[in-house]
């Protein structure tokens, strides 16, 4: 594909952005306020209705936001490829890892989950509560909000740690009402050749994993998901900004999901208190990211080799 196919002309870009930028404006004030108004209603008590209501009409705003990706970013090529082991369901309960490399990898998980999984959902940090519209849409659409500590803090009050941890536990024990996707990039940050350098990872388009999240949340749900599935997002041309997105500078985007056999062993662990069994969850993590690793270099090969 030549440069010129890859990138549209100035005149089309700057027209697709004002239209774009419009459009997402106008619908996130138009979705926005009914969520958050909703969201009031349950301080006199939790209503299932209620949040099925937000629900739908969050899913509305994301419908606008994938009509815009089809019909205003038409050059933008998808190769999804789903693990035949893997059934996904609306009703479905599941924990999902993501490699993370840009603001778009959530665009693209809502692009993809939209029709196919419950509402994606993931951790954030409790002074998000703080930012008009986005903050309290969080909290009432059931996103887990951690107020975390820093080493520093829980050294001066111990005491701290457990309460983050137990913070985790009530935040995802609420998901359980309803089907959920709760998403984990288990990087803890965005890609970068920088990062990865600094870090001096092992391996080839990834950052270390984090694995004490990804533990957390298996101990707390790991009897009521139906899978841990795993995405994998690839941007050919290079992992692009937000508004490069949007603008039309992304020619194709590849993305694999596979589903991940959880260990027996894994139940029941304690990854804080067991030294043991963090060490043994920590390699178990590790061969994820291996396997993870060599899909990707697959999934540029495949790209490079079918490149006209």
């Amino acid at each position: 594909m030549s440069s010129q196919q890859k990138k549209p002309p100035l005149l089309k870009k700057i027209t697709n952005g004002l239209t774009i930028g419009s459009i997402i404006t106008g619908s996130t004030f138009l979705h926005g306020p009914p969520v958050l108004v909703l969201g009031l209603t349950k301080i006199f008590g939790a209503s299932r209705k209620i949040d099925e209501a937000n629900i739908n009409i969050t899913n509305n705003w994301l419908k606008v936001n994938n009509w815009l990706i089809d019909h205003v970013l038409p050059q933008l090529k998808w190769d999804i490829s789903v693990d035949e082991n893997l059934d996904l369901s609306m009703q479905g309960r599941y924990l999902m890892t993501c490699n993370h490399q840009s603001w778009v990898d959530t665009t693209v998980n809502q692009y993809f989950g939209l029709k196919r999984m419950p509402l994606t959902r993931f951790f954030t940090k409790w002074e998000l509560i703080f930012i008009p519209f986005v903050g309290p849409a969080f909290k009432i659409l059931g996103f887990p909000m951690m107020k975390r500590h820093s080493k520093a803090q829980i050294a001066r009050n111990p005491a701290l740690k457990y309460r983050d941890l137990e913070e985790a536990r009530k935040a995802c024990e609420q998901l359980l009402s309803q089907p959920f996707t709760l998403l984990n990039y288990l990087e803890g940050t965005r890609f970068s050749p920088e990062k990865h350098a600094q870090q001096n990872s092992p391996y080839d388009n990834l950052l270390k994993p984090k694995a004490g999240g990804l533990a957390l949340a298996l101990n707390i749900l790991g009897d009521q998901i139906d899978a841990l599935v795993d995405m994998t997002i690839v941007y050919p041309d290079g992992a692009p900004g937000y508004g490069n997105f949007w603008l039309g500078d992304v020619s194709s985007i590849a993305v694999n999901l596979r589903k991940i056999e959880i260990p027996e062993w894994v139940a029941g662990g304690n990854y804080e208190e067991d030294a043991e069994y963090r060490e043994r969850f920590q390699q178990w993590v590790d061969q994820l990211w291996r396997d993870k690793d060599q899909l990707i270099n697959r999934m540029k090969q495949n790209h490079a080799q079918s490149a006209p």
